[in-house]
């Protein structure tokens, strides 16, 4: 819960990590990078080790020995995912908690930004847009401005992030909005952080959409999961429950149309190249959530049920098209131009 003895930390940086060291290095070291006097004052950097075998706790002392005051939790076993993104939280001192993916890294400059917009108002829900990289990090950025999207409706909210709003890295939760929250509750559905964001969302009397690249996560580096029961069954069944705190089946629809429309394609496409086996379990998830939409049986429902090479070009087209119009057009371009240049 939040401690009001620490209420001088803005924001806590909570890193749960499980034996990649390798990654964690690079996250703390980018880290380490932008550290300030400022930063100092007002964030704390907590890294939550689940019983790692390899030498996570080295990493961690040696960033110390460097300059990056980091609090190190270390657990006796290993709690699993879920219980230690939930301890992240439970145990993070800042008003705002982001919670950082160990292979993830804040740009330069990001995290002073972000103080900068979290001392300006008190905002339930900060989210900043993430993009994908393989290698270089700054020589992968897409570039761009981006705008500040200002929402006092939850609802409006939650639609605009879409599937962000279930990604860590993406977004700084307001902690002191909920007191009695332990996180630990929302274990068993690969998604305690997307509890955590709708929460706080639907608590503040505003949240802010920073339509800005300020968080780089490496592709293609997580796993063990069945995406469309956690992204298309669970997703939707914690939405539902978070009716009773004020999410309208409205809200619920947007987001639906959201990720129908620019994050299902490619995700599924990816789902008919690399694991055809799971089709028909996929199939199942989306019919039981989406039967009623006419969008999922124009845009997505193709990508799952064709013959494979249809399939596929159906699934290339409406990917390039939902993230032109998700605004997402120079991110792409900028990945393949990255890709075609090796």
């Amino acid at each position: 819960m939040f401690n009001s003895q620490a209420a001088s930390i803005l924001l806590t940086i909570a890193i749960p990590s499980w034996n990649r060291a390798r990654f964690l290095e690079g996250t703390l070291a980018q880290l380490r990078h932008e550290w300030t006097a400022d930063l100092a004052e007002a964030v704390e950097v907590l890294v939550s080790d689940n019983c790692s075998p390899d030498d996570t706790r080295a990493v961690v002392a040696g960033s110390v020995r460097d300059g990056l005051p980091v609090r190190y939790v270390r657990n006796e076993e290993n709690l699993g995912s879920d219980r230690n993104i939930a301890q992240c939280f439970n145990l993070a001192r800042g008003k705002y908690v982001l919670i950082l993916g160990d292979d993830d890294l804040p740009v330069d400059g990001a995290l002073q930004e972000l103080l900068e917009i979290l001392e300006r108002e008190n905002f339930g829900v900060v989210c900043v847009r993430t993009y994908g990289f393989n290698h270089d990090f700054r020589r992968e950025h897409p570039g761009g401005g981006g705008r500040f999207e200002r929402f006092a409706d939850a609802g409006r909210f939650l639609q605009r992030i879409g599937p962000q709003m279930t990604l860590i890295s993406a977004c700084a939760i307001n902690k002191s909005l909920l007191p009695e929250i332990d996180a630990n509750e929302f274990e068993g559905e690969n998604l305690v952080q997307t509890h955590l964001v709708v929460l706080a969302a639907l608590r503040g009397s505003c949240s802010l959409y920073v339509e800005k690249y300020l968080v780089a996560c490496l592709r293609n580096n997580t796993g063990g999961y069945d995406f469309s029961k956690v992204f298309v069954h669970n997703l939707f069944a914690l939405l539902a429950a978070h009716k009773k705190d004020g999410l309208s089946d409205a809200a619920i629809r947007g987001i639906a149309h959201h990720m129908l429309l620019s994050f299902y394609p490619f995700q599924m496409s990816k789902i008919r190249r690399q694991h055809p086996e799971r089709s028909l379990s996929t199939i199942q998830y989306f019919n039981e959530r989406f039967r009623a939409m006419p969008l999922y049986w124009l845009w997505v429902y193709p990508i799952l049920a064709w013959p494979r090479l249809p399939a596929l070009i159906w699934g290339t087209g409406t990917t390039l098209l939902g993230r032109i119009l998700n605004g997402e057009l120079r991110r792409g371009l900028h990945f393949a131009r990255n890709l075609i240049r090796g």
